[in-house]
């Protein structure tokens, strides 16, 4: 009830392999840095061309096979999250390319931007962090590190997340915190949605799934939500928080933390 596997389809997902070997879905939360950190080492430092180090980005780029356009483009607009996103580049035409906006921050070179992504004014980034192909991070969030978003994502205004990945479809448009937690494919959060992963007293989270009993002794835990999950506008979860896949949390609810088996309603 609390494999990865039970809570995601890891068939094609782009984080798949963090996932290996793991009986329990929470301990992936240890895994995150260190696996972020090797994937971007692997695809490729994208702040370093950006020369991340905290400067705000003065001017609009293309990021197009390992190569930073600062002229010679003209955005033709879409939405990079369907694919759609289209770039004229030396008057030809590409999908391929990234789109990181003037007003954008770098703390520094631990960032991967992929192809058909794009990453608006204001945005500031801090490694390790890898954003997927396609994905959206919009004005104003702040990613604080350990930061995994796969494919087709949002990052929305004013979303900070912290230590949590972003599987692929998963979307925190508007007003979102993301602590210590993931998201499964295609889970939206509503506007304005916690995912709180700090306990006022320090003490081990207790977790019912099933007949067993789970005892986990870590300091932050938010929530992890399975595929398809959804929850309701200015919705918070407690710390600890394990929903089943196509669980629904209605608008302004508080989840108690603890476990929800798949398509539990919540309210």
């Amino acid at each position: 009830m609390v494999s990865p596997a039970d809570l995601f389809d890891l068939e094609e997902a782009t984080f798949k392999e963090l996932f290996k070997g793991m009986d329990l879905v929470w301990d992936a939360l240890d895994r995150i840095k260190a696996y972020t950190s090797d994937l971007v080492d692997h695809a490729g430092h994208t702040g370093a061309l950006l020369h991340g180090g905290g400067e705000v980005l003065p001017r609009t780029v293309v990021l197009h096979r390992g190569m930073v356009f600062d002229c010679d483009f003209k955005l033709l607009g879409g939405d990079p999250t369907k694919g759609q996103m289209r770039v004229l580049l030396n008057d030809q035409e590409v999908d391929d390319a990234a789109v990181v906006y003037a007003g954008a921050v770098f703390m520094d070179d631990q960032v991967h931007i992929a192809p058909g992504a794009v990453v608006e004014p204001g945005a500031l980034l801090k490694g390790p962090t890898y954003i997927g192909p396609g994905s959206e991070v919009r004005q104003g969030a702040y990613l604080r590190g350990g930061c995994l978003v796969g494919a087709g994502c949002v990052v929305g205004h004013t979303t900070e997340i912290k230590n949590s990945i972003l599987m692929d479809g998963a979307k925190a448009g508007h007003f979102a915190y993301l602590g210590d937690s993931i998201l499964g494919r295609e889970v939206n959060l509503g506007a304005g949605t916690k995912l709180a992963n700090l306990k006022i007293l320090e003490r081990p989270y207790h977790l019912k799934a099933g007949d067993s009993m789970y005892h986990v002794a870590r300091r932050k835990f938010g929530a992890i939500m399975g595929d398809l999950c959804q929850t309701g506008c200015n919705s918070v979860t407690n710390p600890g928080t394990v929903l089943g896949r196509g669980c629904l949390v209605a608008p302004c609810t508080s989840v108690p933390g603890g476990y929800y088996k798949p398509k539990s309603v919540i309210r």
